[in-house]
């Protein structure tokens, strides 16, 4: 469906993988690979809290769907832990990249696992209004939390 929350979810998660290859193809070149990891930072970071915002937080409302949601929390913030932790690592450094691999490796699983499983349980529970608003929801919040994520905002939110 044209104009849906799950269409607009997938294209960021197509720029999320094309950052990553980016990212990959920056070895030896640590500048380039700092500026594209903290691209790829915000980016996420502002994409999972809109998105737990409008549609998680529309599927933890249904019975139904509300283990997908959960699950899909945690595996949030599982991806931001990593984030935190690489961030705070040295790009030059010979484990950055054993780090950052099991980092992209926990994202794309997530990613794929959405697109794959999570995405079709939530459009058969969900009105096609519903998933149009969604995406309207999403596209209102992403660019105040792009902001938030810019600012360190949840940088110091030690919640577990």
């Amino acid at each position: 469906m044209a104009n849906d929350i799950f269409e607009r979810l997938k294209k960021d998660h197509d720029q999320h993988r094309a950052l990553l290859a980016d990212l990959f193809a920056a070895e030896g070149k640590p500048e380039q690979r700092q500026r594209l990891f903290e691209r790829f930072k915000i980016e996420v970071t502002a994409h999972a809290a809109a998105e737990e915002e409008t549609l998680y937080a529309t599927m933890l409302a249904r019975e139904e769907l509300r283990h997908d949601a959960v699950h899909s929390v945690a595996e949030h913030k599982e991806i931001g832990d990593l984030l935190k932790e690489i961030a705070e690592a040295d790009v030059r450094a010979d484990d950055w990249r054993a780090s950052f691999q099991k980092l992209a490796d926990r994202y794309i699983h997530h990613i794929d696992e959405e697109e794959q499983d999570m995405f079709p349980a939530a459009a058969e529970g969900l009105s096609d209004d519903k998933v149009r608003e969604l995406r309207a929801r999403f596209e209102q919040r992403k660019p105040a939390e792009i902001e938030r994520a810019l600012e360190g905002a949840d940088e110091g939110d030690e919640r577990d």
